[in-house]
């Protein structure tokens, strides 16, 4: 009796590992659509606003940027990030989610952006391409990894959890105390977003319902923005230590 279904084919919704093959294969390559348009709209709003802030703007900016006030920006995205999410994971009303994930791929854009004009005009504007590329090999190999293995890593999310917030003491402990967390804080990151990537992936197998595409692709391009973030980080570190 364990080996039963207890879902029927007919059933809408049901999680993805209980869902039958079309309706499974269906919710999979809407996740990865969406998340694929997530990344492409991330990469334009990056291009606009390169296109249309002047450079003496920018500059004057990243001048009255100190870590205090990088504190306030990290707890504004987070908010943001909160309400994406639960507009995205909204079961009332499908545009609402859209709304989401829109909103968390703008908040994402406008945090991103000065990371990536510091590397454009201080390092090379080569910089983001490559760590592009690195970022789209380490998804690509860990992606691989969970369908090939199909392992549900749901128990991941508490360490992740408690991972995520004694990273968040650390930023908050150097913005107050005044020192750079350094390369190996960044390499740690890359761990975590890893970790992130793997576990969301196995909830896209495991437990995300067959609705539920929106929320799972937003989860997906969160983790996938923050190894871009640190991967982008190393090189730079790497760049200025030349």
């Amino acid at each position: 009796m364990s080996n039963i279904n207890p879902y029927s084919v007919t059933d809408v919704g049901v999680p993805a590992a209980f869902a039958d093959e079309d309706a499974r294969a269906g919710f999979i390559r809407r996740t990865y659509t969406h998340l694929l348009g997530a990344v492409l709209a991330l990469v334009a709003l990056e291009m606009v606003l390169f296109a249309v802030i002047p450079e003496n703007t920018m500059m004057g900016l990243m001048q009255r940027i100190n870590p205090l006030s990088w504190l306030v920006v990290l707890a504004v995205f987070m908010g943001v990030s909160w309400l994406a999410r639960s507009w995205a994971e909204s079961d009332t009303s499908r545009s609402m989610q859209y709304v989401g994930l829109g909103l968390y791929v703008v908040a994402e854009a406008l945090i991103l952006f000065p990371l990536l004009y510091l590397a454009v005009k201080f390092v090379g504007p080569e910089t983001p391409f490559i760590a592009g590329v690195i970022t789209l090999v380490c998804f690509g190999g860990l992606t691989m990894f969970v369908f090939v293995t199909r392992a549900d890593l749901a128990s991941w999310g508490k360490f992740l959890f408690l991972g995520g917030i004694a990273a968040m003491g650390a930023i908050v402990i150097g913005a107050f105390m005044g020192f750079s967390l350094g390369l190996w804080f960044s390499v740690a990151m890359v761990a975590l977003a890893c970790g992130y990537i793997l576990y969301d992936t196995s909830n896209v197998l495991h437990h995300y319902r067959t609705e539920q595409h929106v929320a799972a692709s937003l989860a997906l391009f969160a983790s996938v923005v923050l190894l871009f973030w640190y991967v982008l980080r190393i090189l730079m570190y790497f760049a200025e230590s030349e």
